[in-house]
């Protein structure tokens, strides 16, 4: 095979293997067995090993892993990571949305809420449509670059195929289902090992995991919720999460606009009842005010938004 017939015939495999990995891990369909899937990939790896010139930074066979042999970058984030002044009663919720209305003087605002999953939080940089970095949060001011580890996760996308601003952040949860977390803790049952405490802290330790491949078998997954950058062209939050899913990012679509407090504190009560049955674990509702414009003029204290608040089941 000549280098030019290997190159286009790497573009193909790779196209075939993100058309399947997107059926199934973003629709939960598929077209093809496991196997052949396999081979599928098995060909790519064999072909870029033969011909590493035409090997791409989005290849699906980066999201198989190896060994990291140094230890990982630490960054300061463009952005700091800052986090949520929690609330737990009604009482706090309308202190918070007194707040706001006085912050605001008299404007008219809406709220959005997204249910706070049981996760590890997650910064990713994308350079011209490419995940260049994934950062931990660490302090809020600096993290580590898991790269290597976060493009193991089959529902983020390597590449944006849309037409994007050339550097923009996504900010999300790193998680690990309810039934990938019985699984791993069956398997460490069955070798007679020590079972994993929970979900959450399972799923941070994986992020540190110095051996990618293996990081890739536990199956993390992730959704995401904020979006960062220039030229955005979004007006609201709610628009943000819209352009998010429309680029290809998974979003979790128990979100909700509020036009008022009671519609905040009515969402809060539904998911309560209705938590049990997600695939994952929730432990709360992140409210934010939703215009952007408002949330600047809101501002924030040296640790947490004035804009947000995380009420806690």
């Amino acid at each position: 095979m000549s280098a030019s017939e290997a190159k286009e015939k790497i573009q193909a495999l790779s196209d075939q293997i993100n058309y399947h990995n997107h059926l199934y891990y973003n629709q939960n369909k598929s077209e093809i067995s496991d196997f052949e899937f396999d081979q599928l990939l098995r060909s790519l790896i064999d072909l870029e090993n033969q011909f590493p010139e035409w090997k791409q930074p989005d290849s699906p066979t980066q999201r198989v892993g190896g060994t990291i042999t140094k230890e990982f970058e630490n960054v300061v984030h463009q952005y700091p990571m800052l986090s949520l002044g929690n609330t737990y009663s009604t009482e706090e919720l309308m202190e918070f949305d007194a707040r706001v209305a006085k912050g605001l003087e008299g404007e008219t605002y809406e709220y959005f809420c997204e249910l706070k999953f049981d996760g590890v939080s997650i910064s990713l940089i994308y350079e011209n449509g490419m995940l260049a970095k994934g950062i931990t949060r660490g302090d809020g001011v600096r993290g580590d670059n898991v790269i290597a580890n976060v493009k193991t996760i089959r529902t983020l996308p390597l590449k944006v195929k849309a037409t994007t601003p050339e550097h923009f952040e996504v900010r999300g949860e790193v998680f690990l289902s309810k039934e990938v977390f019985k699984q791993l803790n069956k398997e460490q049952e069955d070798i007679g090992e020590e079972t994993y405490a929970n979900a959450r802290n399972t799923a941070s330790g994986t992020l540190k995991m110095q051996d990618s491949a293996e990081v890739a078998k536990r199956k993390l997954d992730c959704y995401l919720y904020y979006l960062l950058g220039e030229d955005l062209d979004v007006a609201t939050h709610e628009e943000a999460i819209h352009q998010l899913e429309k680029w290809g990012f998974q979003v979790s679509p128990t979100y909700q606009k509020c036009d008022s407090i009671q519609e905040v504190i009515n969402y809060i009560a539904q998911w309560e009842k209705k938590r049990a049955d997600l695939p994952l674990e929730t432990d709360g509702v992140v409210i934010k005010a939703n215009s952007l414009a408002q949330q600047q003029r809101l501002g924030a204290t040296a640790k947490v938004p004035r804009w947000a608040i995380s009420y806690k089941y």
